[in-house]
């Protein structure tokens, strides 16, 4: 017995959905207003220090400043780093965001791998990829460790390993880790 179209659409399109991003807790209204509450007090104390003939303070307090700028311009730019994993029947598709730049990599999900590898120093942290047929894509790399093992755990569950389809028993369905 054949499925028919309807139920063939259902199977087509279940799938699981994940988008993981980097915790951002500093708002750009907090990080200028962090800015210049540290640049008011740095520049009062080097504007006094060159009153009394101590001129080099102030050229090294504006280094300072705009070294601590760029800081919190890099890490304001991460809010925009998302990575979304669709889990479907036939495929694994990871699609990542960073700022405007957009990239996807998709496998087959009956050849796809999930391994968490472990660093050879732990000062490093782990590395989770998904990969297939020799290709392979870093997954989360802006989680903590703990994160990035229960997404290595989900991911598992809904793509199997090799040979292994595990069903989607829903549709149309978000989940998370």
């Amino acid at each position: 017995m054949h499925p028919s179209p309807t139920e063939r659409n259902a199977v087509e399109s279940a799938h699981a959905c994940i988008v993981i991003a980097p915790n951002c807790s500093l708002s750009v209204r907090g990080a200028v207003l962090f800015f210049l509450s540290l640049c008011a007090p740095c520049f009062g104390i080097a504007g006094a220090l060159t009153l009394l003939g101590f001129w080099p303070v102030l050229p090294f307090a504006g280094l300072e400043m705009l070294l601590l700028g760029a800081a919190l311009r890099l890490s304001l730019r991460r809010r925009h780093h998302r990575q979304t994993i669709v889990v479907c029947e036939s495929d694994v598709t990871v699609q990542t965001t960073i700022g405007k730049e957009h990239r996807e990599v998709v496998f087959p999900r009956h050849w796809a791998q999930v391994k968490l590898r472990r660093s050879t120093s732990r000062l490093h942290p782990s590395r989770l990829v998904i990969e297939s047929h020799g290709r392979q894509c870093a997954v989360g790399d802006f989680l903590t460790e703990e994160e990035r093992r229960g997404l290595a755990q989900k991911l598992g569950e809904l793509i199997g390993r090799v040979n292994e389809s595990p069903t989607l028993g829903f549709a149309d369905e978000a989940r998370g880790f």
